[in-house]
């Protein structure tokens, strides 16, 4: 055999390994061509843990809002800028929480007053997903009505099933149902649901998928 020639077993050896690196190939180009997604993704049902998570973030900026209008509100009738948080802060601090002018306690009632408005904006934003989700209409109309029922349905809550008797029971005094004026209460609550409204948008599902091109 010439140094030129390749021995029958050498080529037979070269064909299998090529043979080999054609399936590998083949089994690799259709990894890249099948569906990168997960199995079961994106949800095909109601997607309650994401839309829970978007009301957790736009609840503490609808809690802004509304503390926003509460302070604009208060300086417009000569009252404290943060009269709402000091109404608040009588819930654990009784009656000398309305006489606080500064301090780490008004900076810690409105922590609170946005941590509330965080938990409370996942109920909302759930509920609104959810009517979306079943009704299937998506106008900025029926959004707003929806908030406004939800509104005044966490006002007489917290205020009339809640405070109205939890208040005078463990501190003594019902100052939260004196010191603000239902009316004042009731746009509190319904600057902070229909600011979920106008926001639902930025929180709404949208699953991501992946173009052939970057395949």
């Amino acid at each position: 055999m010439s140094g030129g020639e390749i021995s029958s077993a050498s080529r037979e050896e070269k064909l299998r390994r090529l043979q080999q690196l054609r399936k590998e190939l083949a089994q690799l180009e259709a990894e890249l061509a099948g569906p990168t997604a997960q199995p079961g993704w994106p949800p095909k049902d109601f997607y309650v843990a994401y839309y829970a998570t978007a009301g957790f973030v736009l609840g503490g900026i609808a809690a802004g809002a509304s503390l926003l209008f509460n302070v604009v509100g208060a300086a417009a009738k000569g009252l404290h800028p943060l009269q709402l948080i000091r109404v608040y802060l009588t819930f654990p601090l009784g009656e000398k929480a309305l006489q606080m002018d500064s301090g780490i306690a008004l900076a810690i009632g409105c922590c609170l007053y946005l941590a509330t408005g965080m938990l409370l904006g996942m109920v909302v934003h759930v509920a609104l997903a959810w009517d979306e989700y079943r009704s299937r209409q998506r106008t900025l109309a029926r959004r707003l009505g929806l908030a406004t029922t939800l509104g005044v349905l966490i006002w007489l809550v917290n205020y009339y099933a809640l405070l109205s008797w939890l208040q005078p029971l463990l501190i003594g005094g019902n100052w939260i149902l004196q010191e603000i004026p239902w009316w004042v209460a009731v746009l509190t609550h319904l600057v902070f649901t229909w600011t979920l409204a106008l926001l639902y948008p930025l929180g709404k599902f949208v699953p991501y998928h992946v173009s052939p091109e970057a395949k």
